[in-house]
């Protein structure tokens, strides 16, 4: 091996698939509202860093997961088209598994989730439209 080439050990691969398994999962949180999105995401992120900083880079470019690690790496608050569209998709998929399973228990279980979920999401930092447009201005003059 050369003096710039990486040896792949067990521990990066322990770490890219820990990180693929996380990603997956966080994909799957965008869609089923009680799985959380951020912390899988922000787990993916680290096991590639450590792992394959290419796939980290990657990760933070993405469209679909880069927006969730700007939001928590510049602490700049979520935009609030973000909030009210993760709220109707949240208790859209409540209202769709409350609507199949038609339990009482499981309907109060989902109806006490999505609150303490739509609570904890209005209670988020929301992004003010001049941070948002600095943010925008410096993430170019990085590239």
């Amino acid at each position: 091996m050369g003096k710039n080439s990486k040896k792949v050990t067990a521990k990066h691969i322990a770490l890219i698939v820990a990180g693929g398994l996380s990603l997956a999962l966080g994909g799957i949180g965008i869609i089923l509202p009680l799985l959380p999105t951020t912390p899988f995401v922000l787990l993916a992120a680290a096991c590639f860093s450590i792992a394959n900083p290419r796939m980290a880079r990657r990760l933070e470019e993405s469209k679909v997961f880069g927006s969730y690690l700007r939001h928590w790496r510049t602490n700049e608050g979520v935009p609030l088209k973000t909030k009210v569209r993760a709220i109707i998709w949240l208790w859209l998929g409540l209202g769709i598994s409350a609507a199949i399973v038609r339990n009482t228990t499981v309907i109060i279980i989902l109806s006490v989730v999505g609150t303490i979920v739509t609570l904890h999401l209005v209670l988020i930092k929301t992004q003010k439209k001049e941070d948002r447009h600095e943010i925008l201005a410096s993430t170019r003059a990085d590239t």
